[in-house]
């Protein structure tokens, strides 16, 4: 119930104000966001590189209604990886960006999206690295898909992220897994309509099992996204049982949460991914945090009643 409650919070605007304005925020909004600015982002990326993490860049907003608005942030996500690349930092791929299709115009078409992530990915093959089409509201994930598909004809290494939570998920797993998709699974951080998603922790964390098992079973590079402790030794089993080689997946992981647990796996020699949003857009993405981590709640109820 905690969970809903703090979802529906991420789209109130006059939530928005209150927790944007109260003045503790900024200490708990620094835990889980690298900065506001592009040379924040690498700032944090050459920190994690230094610890031998792997990094996926996201410039937070969402939902873009202006064309305007939309080609800039692809140019933020072209600008961002110049910069990544001119500090050796996106070689192999070390360094990537993950990009929201509604950040780039998809509520304002198909094709404006498909023409901005376009941009980026080209930028990305000319600095060495990776896109992955990050997943939204479950009426996001069917055009992106269908534009995933298309673009990666020229852009093989395109990814996209699959949502354990939606009961369409392992079918979408099979289907990418068959052709070698790169492919982030993740449990889900939006309030979705039972009709068409799980919303029982139990029924969530099966989901992600099975889609698991598609993914490591196949021919496809897994991007696997999760802090809990039985899916990460799930995911550890099952690359043993496939006899899969330790480059041929990856542990994903948020930034500000478990970083003891991250370097712990690169210390293994896996390949462990840190997840890094960075931009001044990041309510939505702050009040999703909470709602996978409730501990930090006390806390920030306690600031916001400071300002009211």
């Amino acid at each position: 119930m905690l969970r809903r409650v703090l979802l529906a919070a991420s789209a109130s605007p006059r939530l928005r104000q209150i927790v944007t304005t109260a003045p503790a925020t900024r200490a708990i909004v620094d835990s889980y966001v690298a900065g506001e600015t592009a040379d924040d982002a690498v700032r944090v990326t050459r920190t994690l590189r230094a610890a031998g993490l792997l990094v996926s860049l996201d410039y937070l907003g969402e939902d873009t209604k202006d064309l305007a608005q939309a080609s800039a942030v692809a140019d933020e996500y072209i600008q961002l990886l110049g910069k990544l690349a001119a500090e050796g930092l996106t070689h192999g791929g070390a360094a990537e960006v993950s990009v929201k299709p509604t950040a780039v115009g998809l509520f304002l078409g198909t094709a404006v999206a498909a023409e901005n992530i376009r941009r980026i990915c080209a930028a990305a093959i000319q600095t060495g690295t990776t896109v992955t089409l990050d997943a939204e509201e479950h009426a996001a994930i069917e055009p992106t898909l269908r534009i995933a598909a298309d673009l990666r004809a020229q852009y093989g290494d395109l990814g996209c992220v699959i949502q354990a939570c939606l009961r369409r998920s392992e079918a979408d797993c099979r289907s990418l897994a068959a052709h070698g998709v790169r492919v982030r699974l993740c449990k889900g951080a939006y309030s979705e309509p039972e009709s068409v998603a799980f919303t029982a922790r139990r029924e969530v964390d099966a989901s992600y099992a099975r889609c698991l098992r598609t993914l490591m079973n196949g021919p496809g590079y897994p991007m696997l996204a999760t802090h809990d402790p039985r899916l990460i030794e799930i995911t550890s089993s099952l690359a043993v049982l496939n006899g899969r080689a330790a480059d041929s997946f990856e542990y994903q992981m948020l930034y500000g949460i478990r970083p003891a647990e991250q370097r712990r796996l690169a210390n293994t020699g896996a390949r462990m991914r840190v997840y890094v949003p960075y931009g001044g857009d990041w309510y939505a993405y702050l009040v999703r945090r909470l709602a996978e981590r409730p501990a930090n709640l006390a806390f920030f109820l306690r600031s916001l009643r400071s300002n009211t």
